[in-house]
């Protein structure tokens, strides 16, 4: 099944440059593309829209303010000329944020991690509304304890058993690192290691081969550095692997 996209961009040129990106992948559709937000909610209302690819500064209103207005369950993909909307845009639940001009590469990661989170969402495990945090169920010793994604901080391997650390508590599960990590939202959990998988939002530092989430020192493995450090740094021009 495709994943279909709308485009909300008042700029024609950047449409042009979103659908060719698009049009690379087999499984992505654009449904419909809009000069402002006013004219996609038809959109939205007709079709179930999986991602929308939404501009920030538009007439009449603005992508941030269309994200506060709809109710609408899709992946939101901010594409703008301006960084500064970044942390904003991150409170409002955006799965990415993409800088003009968009380089295919980076689209393509995006690609990549919206692959992944579709298919979670198709087979029931759904992204946050800004009503509420996203959740899970883990067996801890005899009963199901929940856990609210937002609240963990690293998970770390144990031969068949893992340590998830929250910020409230620790809990020791019989499960693999590879299963857990492959359940958790890939836009802000990473595996950094053979033994351990982070957060990206609780990261507070990094420093050569090593990231301290609070006072723990994680190293990051060999061969997880490049993907760690762009996961970390994404949209960081200052930034070179």
């Amino acid at each position: 099944m495709k994943i279909k996209c709308i485009i909300i961009d008042d700029e024609s040129v950047a449409v042009s440059v979103l659908r060719s990106h698009v049009s690379e992948f087999r499984n992505l559709e654009v449904v419909a593309s809009h000069s402002n937000p006013i004219e996609a909610m038809a959109t939205l209302e007709q079709h179930d829209i999986d991602v929308i690819f939404l501009d920030i500064n538009m007439p009449k209103m603005s992508g941030l303010d269309f994200i506060r207005t709809i109710d609408y369950d899709a992946f939101i993909v901010i594409t703008t000329a301006y960084r500064e909307y970044a942390v904003e845009s991150y409170e409002l639940n955006v799965f990415d944020y993409l800088v003009k001009p968009i380089p295919f590469h980076r689209f393509t990661k995006t690609v990549n991690k919206l692959n992944r989170e579709v298919a979670l969402k198709r087979k029931g495990f759904t992204q946050a509304k800004p009503q509420g945090e996203p959740y899970m169920f883990l067996k801890v010793d005899k009963k199901m304890v929940k856990i609210n994604l937002g609240d963990i901080l690293y998970i770390e391997s144990l031969k068949d058993y893992i340590k998830v650390v929250t910020v409230i508590d620790e809990y020791i599960v019989h499960k693999s690192l590879t299963n857990i990590t492959e359940e958790l939202p890939g836009s802000n959990f990473i595996r950094v290691h053979r033994s351990y998988t982070i957060a990206i939002d609780k990261v507070k530092a990094v420093e050569g081969n090593i990231v301290e989430i609070h006072n723990k020192r994680i190293p990051i493995g060999r061969n997880y550095t490049r993907q760690t450090r762009e996961s970390i740094f994404r949209d960081n021009q200052d930034f070179t692997p």
